[in-house]
């Protein structure tokens, strides 16, 4: 082969990856299964769009690689092939974040309690937490937490908060975070939390923003699954 249809073939195997994720919906795919495995069922009720067409976008995810499925009974089952596709995404949309205005601009919209942390402050954040100067609490479903969770952090779910609040103390702070900056059931969880008087603030990372960053995650599964 010539040193020119060398580098072709290898810059069209990068493209593939890059047609895999040229899609929102896809992208989206990508953070929902960041959180962990997820039925074909499931991911079509979170991105609210039918089955057939979820099947088409995680068969073009998974043509790229992106993706691998396992069956369980009648359902087909789709996780990450590995980790490096959550920092992927992660990497992304930091990098859409550093260069889009317009990204900033729909950002600003979603953020009613901005509170990014640096990696300096995120190990602070866990110091807190571990002293029980802080109360952290994980607001996805109870499956996602059980794949992987910051570490010191207690499993919410948005739809439980409600009447397991009196879990909580009043006389400490709640920090409330779900699968990332896009995620809105972090600002669900302070509205609740606001009208029962707690003092609360949410985070804007996720599992896949800890992990990129090279800190450690809990997992409360025995079994392998998902990329934690």
């Amino acid at each position: 082969m010539k040193k020119r249809e060398l580098k072709n073939l290898l810059y069209e195997q990068v493209a593939r990856i890059g047609r895999a994720v040229a899609s929102p919906r896809r992208l989206e795919l990508l953070e929902l299964l960041a959180q962990g495995e997820k039925t074909v069922e499931t991911l079509a009720q979170e991105l609210s769009v039918d089955i057939k067409l979820t099947s088409a976008h995680l068969k073009a995810l998974r043509e790229a690689r992106l993706v691998a499925t396992r069956r369980n009974g009648k359902h087909v089952v789709y996780r990450l092939s590995g980790s490096d596709v959550a920092d992927l995404w992660v990497r992304l949309r930091e990098v859409a974040e550093t260069h889009l205005l317009e990204m900033g601009a729909a950002l600003a919209q979603i953020a009613a309690h901005p509170a990014e942390l640096t990696p300096t402050s995120r190990k602070a954040l866990l110091d807190r937490a571990r002293r029980g100067e802080v109360v952290l609490i994980d607001v996805r479903p109870k499956a996602e937490y059980d794949t992987a969770h910051l570490p010191h952090a207690r499993s919410m779910p948005l739809s439980e908060l409600e009447r397991r609040m009196t879990e909580l103390p009043k006389d400490r702070e709640v920090v409330a975070y779900c699968r990332g900056p896009f995620c809105l059931l972090a600002d669900e969880a302070l509205k609740l939390l606001a009208r029962r008087g707690y003092r609360a603030r949410k985070i804007t990372d996720g599992v896949s923003e800890w992990r990129a960053a090279g800190l450690r995650l809990d997992t409360s599964l025995a079994a392998a699954g998902g990329v934690a």
